[in-house]
């Protein structure tokens, strides 16, 4: 693969596109309820291949594919910090005003689809700003600090298993609130659905970033970490990192085997049932998040280990217009999923098994990235990805090629 400029951004809008289409099969085969299932969610029974389906989405793609995509916000945010201070130019006020944007399109995206990340990100990023200009080894000091969980204890050591808002325990799935919810989005109009994620929604997304689950600390630890890839040049010298990033898959590889026998060896020793109302549920739970991480780093080595392969290349960069129309692509697949599913659509929830949910992932996947790449022939960004830019620049920018 030839050293340039077009090709490193190729990787990344490659790498981009996977890691949405791993988020894209776990939001689907969750029905995009973002909550706990409740008893009568399911009006189908799943056989066992959907629930060994269910059980290797599990373990390969929930928690990776969204770590992936926070990295990817990382380096993004360096790409755009350097690329403005190689002109001469300070981009931070302008960053600030870009992530606004964000939280606007984010909050649109959240009266869908309550899980939405764009809010959490937008809430994120101008945290990033004074790690910028930091020496790599603190800003992996602090990445270290938020992807152990020393927050978790911390929040823990605050509320325990308590909601930080008021809410339910989150180990009772069939609590009223829940429960309520759940009819809302099988029976509920739009407009119900709307009142439900404007309100009550945004307000349990932050419950559970901020409480027990702690995926506010842990997004912003892979934020650190995009960072600190984009400063040591990791895509800018591909072929050079090579051996670097095989040393990396290696050690991953190691932490992932040794997190795993520690998550299985202390819920194994924990107090049954597991209702994490004890130190040793919060451990375990950490050593879980720590597998989590582990192979997120697998996957990301792997990735550039593949692609640097011209087959690999070939194949992976199928999702390279899928990657550069992320933002619209996120969007519009949570609006789809839900019209298909939610009751104000075709009202297909609990009544899809996971592999006919898994398969129509798939179909989302392959056509949302065959009309991105249709869409790139003509227009130079998504519809999206052109509104944020022209609104962040204070005019409109050129759209058709």
């Amino acid at each position: 693969m030839k050293n340039t400029s077009s090709n490193r951004i190729v990787i990344i809008d490659a790498f981009r596109g996977f890691a949405l289409a791993g988020v894209a099969l776990v939001h689907m085969t969750e029905q995009f309820i973002a909550s706990a299932p409740t008893d009568n969610l399911m009006e189908i029974t799943n056989n066992l291949g959907d629930k060994i389906l269910s059980g290797t989405i599990g373990f390969l793609i929930i928690g990776k594919f969204f770590a992936l995509f926070s990295i990817l916000f990382g380096l993004s945010f360096f790409i755009q910090m350097d690329s403005a201070a190689k002109r001469g130019e300070n981009f931070a006020g302008r960053f600030l005003w870009r992530v606004f944007l964000l939280f606007v399109i984010g909050y649109f995206h959240q009266i869908f689809y309550k899980g939405d990340i764009l809010t959490i990100y937008a809430l994120l990023a101008p945290f990033l700003i004074p790690f910028y200009k930091m020496n790599n080894k603190w800003i992996l000091l602090v990445a270290g600090v938020f992807l152990i969980s020393i927050p978790r204890f911390i929040s823990y050591s605050i509320l325990g298993t308590e909601s930080a808002f008021g809410f339910p325990s989150f180990m009772d799935f069939n609590n009223e609130l829940n429960t309520s919810y759940i009819t809302t989005l099988k029976e509920g109009s739009i407009t119900n659905v709307f009142a439900k994620n404007a309100g009550q929604g945004m307000l349990q997304k932050m419950d559970f970033q901020i409480g027990f689950f702690a995926r506010f600390y842990l997004t912003f630890g892979y934020f650190l970490i995009g960072l600190w890839l984009g400063k040591i040049g990791l895509f800018q010298n591909i072929k050079e990192n090579v051996p670097r990033v095989k040393k990396w898959i290696l050690i991953a590889l190691a932490v992932f085997l040794v997190a795993l026998v520690i998550t299985g060896g202390v819920f194994a020793t924990a107090p049954q049932p597991v209702d994490f109302s004890s130190w040793i549920h919060v451990l375990g739970i950490n050593a879980y998040d720590w597998s989590n991480i582990a192979l997120t780093a697998i996957i990301l080595c792997g990735f550039i280990l593949i692609y640097m392969k011209k087959w690999g290349e070939k194949r992976l960069s199928f999702f390279a217009p899928y990657g550069r129309m992320a933002l619209t692509n996120y969007v519009l697949q949570s609006i789809v999923g839900t019209f298909i599913l939610f009751g104000w659509g075709l009202g297909y929830l609990g009544k899809v098994r996971t592999l006919y949910l898994f398969i129509m992932a798939i179909v989302l996947i392959t056509v949302q990235t065959i009309l991105s790449k249709v869409w790139l022939t003509y227009f130079r960004y998504g519809p999206l990805e052109w509104l944020w830019r022209s609104a962040t620049l204070g005019k409109l920018q050129p759209f058709k090629k």
